[in-house]
């Protein structure tokens, strides 16, 4: 026990010490996307914010935290501070990839790169946020009102991955409407993008900035779009995409058909399939059955995957150029490592407040986005670093019988564990000051709230406006 208690002391000083190291020099490599200090300043407020305890990431907390006396300076960063916010998310980018590339580096594990691309959504009351519509949100579940934004997450093999790259998707209606326009931010020469086009956008910026991974994965909105797989062959960019059931394409026989009457037609018998994991999971290997079919192109293939306990099929069209290694191993651990994207999404939202921004413009949401990927990269690079000298963890069971160990171990530092490590290290209390002033200052500011809203439902029933209670 004393053994154990000491390790996780060692790992909470140099885990804490490592993200505060990681944390300043990203904001030094910011320091240029600013056009003055005062905003790189607040910016480096916000970031420390968001790695915060805070319960809830919205202008009014995070001025709090940063011991501001109104939330003016964290809205002026966002909606109308001098700054790029696409160079931002370029360093963002780049110190994401090599922070990532040198943890797998130091810790010897040579693994495939992935570049995962998916969307997630934010449910928005009102129609003045933009980019917001009833729309499907895979967040809720359902048809809600709300905005979706298309991400890239870069996913190292063996060692982390986080998210890398942003594109709000907005609806064509707002962009071709002048006034609606205006009121929510958009730039003039914004045009109208399907989510596969903004994909499209996203692994151009990446490849721009030297990030061309492994493979590139998606759902079946991505795998659908003909411009986003032209676009990867263009470039000579493998490719291991869902697609749906009816999905067409055309067999080694010349024979068209979809995807399901492929499976159908020519998966009948059971030695056709392989049983592979698809990676490990926190509850141990992810096992599968596993097929594909060679089509009319010697580069394009048609991945299936079967679920062992329930029979469902999930498609996968894939493309390799000439002179990649092209075998049915590497696309199954291709298609394997697409998950984490959804792990980026449930850290970036539990953890740094992603879907949380009360932000209404255009520019407005994407540097919160921009921002929070910061505070994502910082604890990801932490935990990728650290994740070999903080697992000491019992060797995994080998048979169903196996008798627990007396001495389980520990998991490596998590990215939620980092950032209680670093909002520990860098939260100091309020003093009692701050505390006074920003209660008098939220109740002043919900009084005026209050007497105009009034007001304007006055000025709404004006027939109701004389009668007395």
């Amino acid at each position: 026990m004393t053994s154990t208690r000491t390790e996780a002391a060692a790992a909470v000083r140099i885990g804490a010490r490592l993200a505060l190291r990681e944390r300043d020099e990203l904001l030094a490599l910011l320091r240029p996307c600013f056009a003055r200090t005062e905003p790189w300043l607040q910016a480096g407020k916000y970031v420390s914010a968001l790695a915060s305890e805070l319960p809830r990431v919205n202008g009014w907390s995070i001025a709090r935290q940063a011991r501001d006396k109104a939330p003016d300076r964290t809205q002026r960063l966002l909606n109308h501070a001098s700054w790029d916010t696409s160079a931002a998310m370029s360093v963002v980018r780049r110190f994401a990839a090599s922070g990532l590339q040198a943890a797998a580096r130091r810790g010897r594990r040579g693994g495939m790169v992935i570049g995962a691309i998916d969307e997630t959504g934010q449910e928005k009351a009102g129609q003045a946020t933009a980019g917001v519509k009833r729309q499907y949100l895979g967040c809720a579940g359902r048809v809600a009102n709300g905005i979706n934004t298309v991400y890239l997450s870069y996913v190292r093999e063996g060692a982390g991955h986080a998210l890398i790259g942003a594109r709000q998707w907005i609806p064509r209606e707002q962009i071709e409407d002048p006034v609606r326009s205006l009121i929510m931010g958009l730039p003039l020469e914004l045009a109208f993008r399907t989510k596969g086009q903004l994909a499209i956008d996203i692994s151009t910026d990446a490849a721009a900035d030297g990030i061309r991974p492994d493979f590139y994965c998606g759902d079946e909105v991505y795998g659908s779009c003909p411009q986003l797989r032209g676009h990867f062959e263009a470039e000579g960019q493998a490719y291991v995409l869902r697609v749906p059931s009816n999905f067409p394409l055309t067999v080694a026989a010349g024979t068209k058909m979809t995807c399901a009457q492929a499976v159908t037609a020519l998966l009948r018998h059971e030695r056709r399939w392989e049983v592979r994991s698809a990676g490990s999971g926190s509850k141990g290997e992810r096992w599968y059955a596993w097929a594909w079919l060679a089509t009319a192109s010697p580069r394009h293939h048609l991945l299936i995957r079967r679920h062992l306990r329930t029979g469902e099929l999930a498609f996968h069209y894939c493309w390799v150029p000439d002179g990649q290694l092209l075998t049915k191993a590497r696309l199954i651990r291709a298609a394997g490592l697409r998950w984490p994207v959804e792990e980026d999404f449930t850290f970036a939202k539990d953890c740094f407040g992603l879907d949380q921004c009360q932000a209404r413009l255009y520019t407005a949401v994407a540097r919160h986005a921009v921002l929070v990927m910061a505070a994502l990269a910082i604890c990801a690079i932490t935990a990728a670093q650290l994740k070999d000298r903080t697992d000491t963890q019992a060797p995994p069971p080998v048979r169903p019988d196996q008798p627990a160990p007396a001495e389980p171990g520990m998991i490596p530092l998590t990215i939620p564990e980092i950032k209680r490590l670093l909002a520990a290290l860098t939260t100091r209390p309020l003093p009692r000051w701050i505390v006074i002033h920003w209660d008098a200052w939220t109740r002043r500011h919900q009084a005026r709230s209050r007497w105009f809203h009034k007001r304007a439902r006055l000025a709404r029933q004006p027939e109701f406006a004389q009668v007395k209670p």
